[in-house]
């Protein structure tokens, strides 16, 4: 239990930063090119090191069938939307917004698996992310934002996805973690990587150095090593419990924004993010039992 608790923390580390490293790379480089580019690095680097440890792919169209549903929602459809948000939502802000991936998945889970208990805390939990989620958003409503606005409920779409993907990911037990992680980075680039060439036509771009460090960054640690340490938890920790690292994530992410991009908060954001925190906080902090008396 100590060396997943520590892994979370890890994993809440390079989550936080892949924010960051997004807002920097979208600068130059459109977002389906760039999420093209970094499920194809991640992939590629996770394969390598699969052949390395003398592993072998599933050869079975039904695992490759599960791995690009799997890629659609945990790579495809979130990461190119939450690219395309950060052209206009600072990463601190999507941080917050997509830190809200335990309450769904408690929602998903509570309403198809069902196999998560539905308590007054969790349920509390619930009521106060959507709170959080509507302070920040509803901001932008009430001044006729449009655009940003869009961008925000762009991000809570990819969370949702996020939420799918945590409880579908659990169907991958008994494989080694790697094995999906590869599976749905290749499948990823493989629906990605056309688009980017029909849309963006990537030839014609001239990314700046910071947007190729970005996405090295993003594709390498916040990418290939989280996804491995990713699925190793959905199975020790479950759904919920792996999301739980999102309220770790806030302050992370929203730090990083901070230092490096020069980000900050107003005073809705910063009474949203509190919301958010408890809220997730609220749901997926174990309870201590009362020890037995002797």
């Amino acid at each position: 239990m100590t060396t997943d608790l520590a892994l979370l923390a890890v994993l809440a580390v390079l989550w936080g930063a892949s924010y960051t490293f997004i807002k920097i790379g979208v600068e130059t480089i459109p977002p389906v090119t760039f999420i093209a580019a970094r499920t194809l690095i991640a992939g590629g680097i996770l394969f390598a090191i699969i052949r390395w440890r003398g592993l072998a792919m599933p050869g079975d169209a039904a695992s490759w069938r599960r791995f690009a549903f799997q890629a659609c929602l945990n790579s495809v459809v979130p990461f190119t939307l939450i690219a395309a948000a950060e052209r206009s939502v600072d990463a601190g802000l999507a941080t917050i917004l997509n830190a809200t991936s335990p309450i769904f998945t408690f929602l998903l889970t509570a309403l198809i698996t069902r196999d998560e208990p539905v308590t007054l805390r969790k349920l509390i939990g619930v009521g106060a992310g959507i709170a959080g989620i509507c302070l920040i958003i509803g901001t932008e409503a009430l001044g006729g934002l449009g655009h940003e606005l869009w961008a925000q409920l762009a991000i809570v779409a990819a969370t949702i996805c996020y939420a799918g993907a945590a409880i579908f990911g659990r169907g991958f037990k008994g494989l080694d973690p790697m094995l999906p992680a590869a599976g749905s980075m290749l499948c990823g680039a493989i629906i990605l990587v056309p688009l980017s060439l029909m849309i963006d036509q990537p030839w014609t771009l001239a990314p700046s150095t910071a947007s190729i460090l970005a996405l090295l960054g993003l594709s390498v640690f916040s990418t290939a090593l989280a996804f491995v340490i990713y699925f190793r938890l959905i199975h020790t920790l479950g759904s919920v419990g792996t999301t739980s690292q999102a309220y770790l994530r806030v302050p992370i992410g929203v730090g990083i924004g901070a230092v490096f991009l020069g980000e900050s908060l107003g005073p809705t954001a910063w009474l949203g993010m509190g919301f958010v925190v408890a809220g997730v906080a609220a749901m997926t902090i174990p309870v201590r039992k009362p020890a037995l008396a002797r």
